[in-house]
């Protein structure tokens, strides 16, 4: 019989079993709204990025099926063979505009386009001076560029000062942050680490994600929320939660556009998105352009679910942003609090360790534009009732 050289792995798997850890995928069996359907239960759901409700916008449906018909449901080649279609090239220039930047590439997704943008820029003989919580995909494209790795404390401005103050002269360099953090719903310190860039002549890199969408005039992000247009080399979007769609994107000068059409693997090495995705995002833009109402009511949302948490007793961290965090510490108990939820009407997802730092673990909520105030209420009801049981509030 021939041993099996994977068999470690299901050792693994039964430690997480027994630390209370062990997740199963939960399914869900309809659209993505803010009350749907997962695992055969109906449930308010404050686990999804659909900040805006875009997934099931008539006008992203609508155009969606547009181009279906028109174009078919696949591309059938890269973007640097016969994959850029005239629907691709609309939707960067019209990302472009809408970031203010020359030019915008789009990527499959949001990881595919910071990891390999960062692996692209750089190489071994340039330095990455990272904040410590900046999202997976960042580390994994500054392992990939083989840079020398500098990490300082999370948004922590006078740190990454020390770390550019003490690197050699004439040496490349990459400063970077996360705009909105996935995990705290806090936002990086763009403006002193912008000031610290054009200090030490470091090329400014921001994965705004999380940020797109959702703040700055009609969701521009971060950049445009602190100001910072033409301060920040290399931006980074995604389609994929507050727009709605799938994929991701790197905006700004029209030279780094044409050399990561050149460099950047994922957008060199993957099929291009299907006419339907890019039609579905142009009309995100518009909807955002026309229709800037809508991230209003994702703050009303926001700011109710924010302080009736706090008033309950729950430690939602330092959020600033819709990513709220019900930080219990102890990742079985975030399960079991995740747990108990969903039993009760709630679906939010535990977070714990190696995603979050260990002793950090919780429960993360996002609530979106299209909750009511009743499923909102339901929601703070069910935190109470399970909290309480649980110990975690009194």
């Amino acid at each position: 019989m021939r041993h099996d050289p994977l068999g470690y792995l299901g050792a693994e798997l039964d430690t997480l079993k027994a630390q209370g850890l062990y997740r199963r995928l939960r399914v869900l069996e309809d659209e993505q709204k803010p009350k749907t359907t997962v695992d055969h239960r109906v449930v308010v759901n404050l686990s999804s990025n659909n900040y805006l409700g875009l997934t099931t916008h008539p006008r992203l449906r609508e155009r969606a099926l547009e181009a279906t018909r028109r174009y078919g449901v696949g591309t059938g080649s890269v973007r640097t063979i016969a994959g850029t279609m005239a629907i691709h090239a609309e939707l960067e220039q019209r990302l472009a505009e809408f970031k203010k930047t020359e030019a915008v590439v789009v990527f499959q997704s949001g990881f595919a386009a910071n990891a390999g943008t960062v692996s692209a820029v750089l190489d071994k003989d340039d330095i990455v001076v990272s904040d410590e919580l900046n999202h997976a995909s960042i580390i994994d494209g500054c392992r990939l560029s083989r840079a020398a790795i500098k990490v300082f404390p999370h948004k922590d401005a006078d740190a990454a000062r020390k770390i550019l103050q003490s690197l050699p002269a004439r040496r490349r360099t990459l400063l970077i942050t996360d705009g909105v953090f996935s995990m705290d719903g806090d936002l990086g310190p763009l403006p002193d680490l912008c000031s610290l860039a054009e200090e030490y002549g470091s090329i400014m890199m921001v994965d705004d994600a999380h940020a797109s969408g959702v703040f700055g005039a009609n969701g521009r992000g971060t950049i445009d929320h602190f100001g910072m247009h033409g301060r920040v080399d290399i931006q980074v979007g995604t389609l994929s939660k507050a727009i709605g769609v799938l994929g991701g994107y790197v905006a700004g000068t029209r030279a780094l556009i044409e050399f990561l059409q050149h460099r950047a693997r994922p957008f060199l090495f993957s099929t291009s998105h299907p006419p339907a995705v890019a039609a579905a995002c142009i009309a995100a833009l518009d909807v955002l352009m026309e229709e800037p109402h809508i991230i209003d009511r994702l703050w009303e949302n926001t700011r109710f679910f924010k302080a009736g948490l706090s008033g309950l007793g729950f430690d939602t961290g330092v959020s600033e942003s819709p990513i709220t965090p019900v930080i219990v510490g102890d990742g079985a108990l975030a399960m079991r609090l995740s747990d108990r939820l969903f039993d009760s009407g709630v679906f939010a997802q535990g977070i714990a360790f190696p995603t979050v730092a260990a002793g950090k673990a919780r429960v993360r909520t996002i609530v979106t534009a299209t909750h009511t105030r009743d499923e909102l209420q339901f929601a703070l009801d069910a935190f109470a009732s399970v909290g309480r049981e649980l110990g975690i509030v009194a």
